[in-house]
Formats: C-alpha cells, structure tokens, sequence
C-alpha cells in the first residue's frame, strides 16, 4: 500500500483557510443584501464574471427581470469562483487517496465527471436530467467510500467531496429558490459542515499533532456534547438571518420591545417549507413570528455559552490543555459580546460578519481538540521469564 502523499496535510491545511475565507465572505455576500445580486446560476447575467461595462449592464438588464447591481454581483460571483477553487481541493484531496488503493482512482473521476455534466445539463434548463446526474456522482462517492478498503483517509475525502458537491447544490437553490429560509440556513451548515470535515482532516493527518491525555475519554464525550449544542445554536442562528430576525427585538437586549417576553408566534416562526416561487429577500414573516425566532435563538445562546464556558474552564485545569482552554474562552466571550453588539448597534455589517466568523473559530477549536486528543497507549509487557 503506498504511504499519504507527503504533502497531503498542508494541502489540507490550505483547504481549511480557503474554506473559512468561503465562509466568512459568504456571510458578506449574505448580510450584505447580495443574495441575489446574479438572478442566474452558475453564471452571472449570463457571464463567467459579472457585468462591468455599460453595454453589458445594459444588455443584462434588456435580458434579465432583475437589474443589476454591480456592487453587488461582484461579491456573489466572486464567493462562487472561491467555492469552486475549495471543491477542485477536496476533488485533488480524493484523487490522491484513491490512487492508493489499485484501480480505484476512475471511481471518483467518473462521480466528478457526472456532476461536471450536471452544470451545463442545468443551465440549458434541462432541470430533472441535471439533478439526477448529480445525485448519481453524490451516490456513487458515497457508495465508494462504504467499499473502500482499509486506506486511512479514502472514505473520509471521499464524503468530503459528496458534501461539497450537496453544498453546491444547495448554493444553486440558495439563489433559484429566490433565498427560501430553510436552504439558506442548510446552506450555511453546509458550509460550516465542510469546514469542520476538514478541520478533522487537516489535525489527523498532520504529523505528531495529537494530544495524548489520560482522560481523552471524558474530555472527548464533553466536547461532542459541546459540538451538537453549538451545531443547535448555529442552525438557529441561520434561521434567524434567513428571516431577516436580527432586530427583530430592536435594539433592546436583554428586554425584547420593552418586555421580558413580549408577543410572539413559535408555530409560524418556525414552519420550514412554504412552498416554492415566494422572494424570501426582506423576509415575509409578521413581527411576532421573527421575534419568536430571536428569543430561541437569544435562549439557546445561554445554554451553550454556560455549557462551552464550563468545557473552557475544565480546559482551564486539566494539564497540557490549558491554551486551548484559554482559546475556547476568549472565543465563546468573543462571540457573546459581537451578538449582544449585534442588537445593540443594530447590526452594523462588519460585527454581523464577524459573529459569522466566530461561530467557526468555535467550531475550529471544538473539533480541532476532537480529531487530536488521544488516550495514551497501553505498555505491552512482555513475560521473558524461563
């Protein structure tokens, strides 16, 4: 078996900062207003870039209902040509596994391939044949990493790069679907989802990067219940943005319009599907049902600040991890001061962006400590007595 390409983890490492640049610039792109800057998918106005001159403003503009704004455009389309870099990434990532197992590289290739003819399939508005090819290659990774053999890393970039491609297409319908809520909000744990997959893979497969501690076990088990209540928070924080909730509340924290609990609506603030063809862009939810979301999402960022307080401060005392303890501290109280910030200077964009950062530095330090802390290794004692 042929040993991990040598420079395999700092190309790893290079997919985790593009993934956090994708992440962070998504935010811009959405907090911005700019979700629909380039009405059309995978092109913009009909073009690879996006219209500049006057006369391809002028010809976008006879051609599509939406006119442009090239303020705008330029930051959608730019967040898809940095997306597309990180999935030919990943693609490098699973082409490099594969080769180590005998004839297996085609597999991949041909998954890739199918998905690569998805895009022009869709954008000659052949809807069905395009899905199906890209369900096809997502299935066929997913079925390829499933018979993989022992190799340390295949099944993992092989999922990696089904989860990019569902990204995709979740950034496609993000845009299609006119910014329906509940892609916006798959989309963006998409994105973090990605992220935090290669987070893993980046600590794993660096060299002599593990955390040998005698109470890994426990801290491991605290630190995955640490990570689903910050999945829970991040997901309720993206329903709040995609229903354009923020302010739902003013600018009052912690009191909401002048009460503790004021008039609120959790059955229609929370109803996922409402069908296709609304423009979701400003919201279509009454005020009671945005300010329903802003209070789950105020509540539940109690629950998880205490809890990753707590993991920070048992950090804090357990020997060789205090830096880490450290770190995770300054982030949650980081996080915590940016979305009172939030509600109280009305939320300035670049605060917003950096709440949207926070949430993944959380997510790097959590699963970071996850794919490198290690019980240490029992002695083997040999009996060589006669």
């Amino acid at each position: 078996m042929n040993k991990t390409y040598k420079h395999f983890h700092r190309i790893v490492w290079a997919g985790v900062i593009l993934a956090a640049c994708v992440i962070v610039f998504g935010g811009f792109v959405r907090l911005s207003n700019a979700g629909l800057s380039c009405p059309d998918w995978p092109t913009c106005y009909g073009r690879a870039t996006w219209p500049v001159q006057e006369h391809e403003v002028a010809a976008a503009n006879a051609s599509f209902e939406r006119a442009v704004e090239v303020g705008k455009a330029w930051r959608e389309q730019f967040h898809r040509h940095i997306a597309a870099i990180l999935g030919l990434i990943v693609l490098g990532l699973c082409l490099l596994e594969a080769k180590r197992r005998a004839r297996a590289v085609w597999i991949p290739v041909a998954c890739a391939a199918l998905v690569a003819a998805s895009i022009p399939t869709y954008m000659y508005w052949h809807h069905n044949p395009a899905f199906a090819l890209a369900a096809a290659g997502i299935l066929g990774l997913i079925a390829f990493a499933v018979r993989s053999g022992p190799v340390p890393y295949i099944r993992f970039t092989a999922v990696l790069l089904a989860v990019i491609i569902v990204q995709a297409m979740l950034g496609m319908w993000t845009v299609t679907w006119l910014l329906k809520p509940v892609v916006v909000m798959a989309h963006l744990l998409g994105g973090l989802t990605t992220f935090s997959l290669l987070t893993w893979l980046a600590w794993r497969s660096t060299p002599n990067a593990a955390l040998v501690h005698v109470d890994a076990g426990l801290l491991k088990r605290l630190l995955w219940l640490g990570l689903v209540l910050l999945a829970m928070q991040i997901a309720l924080g993206g329903w709040t943005s995609a229903n354009y909730a923020a302010l739902a509340c003013g600018t009052e924290f912690p009191k909401c319009l002048g009460a503790w609990v004021p008039a609120h609506d959790f059955h229609e603030g929370f109803i996922l599907w409402r069908g296709i063809g609304v423009d979701y862009e400003g919201g279509v939810l009454d005020g009671p049902a945005r300010v329903a979301i802003q209070l789950a999402h105020r509540g539940m960022a109690v629950v998880v600040g205490l809890y990753l307080l707590a993991l920070a401060l048992k950090l804090l005392r357990t020997p060789g991890l205090m830096y880490w303890g450290s770190l995770l501290l300054l982030a949650v109280l980081g996080q915590i001061a940016l979305g009172i910030s939030n509600v109280h200077f009305g939320l300035p964009l670049w605060v917003a962006v950096a709440h949207n950062a926070g949430a993944a530095l959380l997510l790097f330090i959590v699963v970071g400590l996850l794919a490198r802390l290690r019980r240490p290794e029992r002695d083997t004692v040999l009996d060589t007595s006669a």
